[in-house]
């Protein structure tokens, strides 16, 4: 069964059990509209084309319009769940076997957030993979400024995420969310959590 239907009940039903939180002041805010500035949904194309370099596929964007698509975009402001009119989402796949997704939703004038949700078997085999579809994300859709920045005072992307694997596997809960506030003027939320046999790590971006 295709793995997107995995995120409502990642938001859904997991209750959130671990949180580090971490916030840099906003950038101000400007009379463009949201949905003109900051990334875009050809963006994906960019994100495709730095994945192969690590032989990870990216299939083709499909639009969610219907119903479902509570399934394939979805995030949370102050609790309230916001709804989203546009969505589009596709599959990462690693040696022919799928891996993931990533979407994102806004309307058809442009996106809001974007979201890759991946599923591993351990928390440790395929972190390089998972690394890489996030960092990837990062620069790709915030910006380039990470080293420059090091929001949370983390000195790097690799850094967030290797702390937010060590809390988690020393933790005891099943779950673990961690946000950086601010970067380039945007919100990043990371997820880990537990389901059944696998793990699921969300990264969450949001203009």
């Amino acid at each position: 069964m295709n793995k997107l239907i995995l995120i409502p009940i990642l938001f859904g039903v997991v209750i959130i059990s671990a949180l580090f939180l971490f916030s840099e002041t906003p950038s101000s805010p400007t009379s463009e509209s949201i949905y003109g500035s900051g990334f875009t949904f050809y963006d994906v194309e960019k994100i495709k084309s730095t994945l192969s370099l690590q032989n990870i596929s990216m299939s083709t964007p499909v639009a969610i319009t219907d119903h479902t698509i509570g399934q394939y975009c979805i995030y949370f402001d102050d609790k309230i769940q916001k709804n989203i009119q546009y969505c589009t989402t596709t599959i990462l796949n690693s040696d022919g076997v799928s891996i993931g997704n990533i979407n994102m939703g806004g309307t058809i004038d442009g996106p809001i957030m974007a979201l890759a949700i991946l599923d591993t078997s351990d928390i440790i085999s395929s972190e390089n993979e998972v690394d890489f579809v996030f960092q990837t994300m990062i620069e790709t859709l915030v910006c380039t400024c990470w080293d420059e920045e090091q929001p949370g005072d983390f000195e790097s992307i690799d850094a967030w995420l290797n702390t937010a694997k060590i809390k988690y596997t020393e933790s005891s809960k099943t779950t673990l969310k961690s946000k950086i506030d601010g970067l380039a003027g945007m919100n990043l939320i990371l997820e880990i959590t537990s389901k059944d046999d696998s793990y699921l790590w969300t990264l969450i971006i949001l203009k």
